[in-house]
């Protein structure tokens, strides 16, 4: 499969929003975004020159992507199967990615970055009531427990994160038990779980062309 070996910090610029992609550093001064808002490279700047629609639709797009980490052919089935639901295109499309396993790891907070969750589910450090689940994009539901491996709760993060408690909010729709590296979906997510800027609707133009 295809891997970004770049600088992440690289996507956040170029893409114009923060999209936490390196973690706890992304809430800190170091953060690359928050010291340069100019799109990468050394012609950068005459980047940000006014987009057409149709660039503007690519840019939204491209955004959300890439802080879902995931690659064009698996984001245009979000997109085809959130059309075919009930509901808003563009709300039943985001609703999926969040359902996403890496990132339900990530919003419990076992992960820093929503690479670093999809990590440990590649690695089998993931069950899901009591399973072992190792794909990233297994869609999670309702009622579902997920936690972590016995054998895999002393890896560093993971320990700090018992030790010291959780340092960042815990959307509605999932409930969290640090002490017992374990989380519980509690409904699905909705539109306003979402933490950073999206434009859903120009997603949804830009694919409906």
């Amino acid at each position: 499969m295809a891997r970004y070996t770049d600088s992440v910090c690289r996507q956040c610029r170029r893409e114009g929003a923060k999209l936490f992609l390196k973690g706890d550093r992304c809430y800190t001064d170091k953060c690359a975004w928050t010291k340069r808002h100019t799109p990468p490279g050394q012609h950068g700047q005459s980047r940000m020159k006014k987009s057409s629609e149709y660039g503007i639709q690519l840019r939204e797009k491209q955004k959300v992507r890439r802080a879902y980490g995931v690659l064009e052919g698996q984001f245009r089935a979000y997109y085809d199967k959130a059309a075919s639901m009930r509901g808003v295109t563009g709300e039943n499309m985001l609703s999926l990615l969040e359902r996403r396993l890496d990132n339900v790891v990530y919003r419990l907070g076992f992960g820093d970055s929503r690479a670093m969750a999809r990590q440990l589910v590649n690695h089998g450090h993931i069950r899901v009531n009591g399973k072992k689940v190792d794909i990233p994009s297994f869609c999670v539901k309702p009622g579902q427990v997920i936690s972590v491996r016995e054998s895999s709760r002393d890896i560093p993060a993971l320990k700090k994160l018992r030790e010291e408690g959780m340092n960042r909010p815990i959307p509605q729709w999932l409930e969290v038990d640090v002490e017992n590296l374990s989380g519980k979906v509690v409904q699905l997510p909705t539109r306003e779980d979402i933490d950073f800027d999206i434009k859903e609707h120009l997603i949804v133009e830009f694919y409906s062309r």
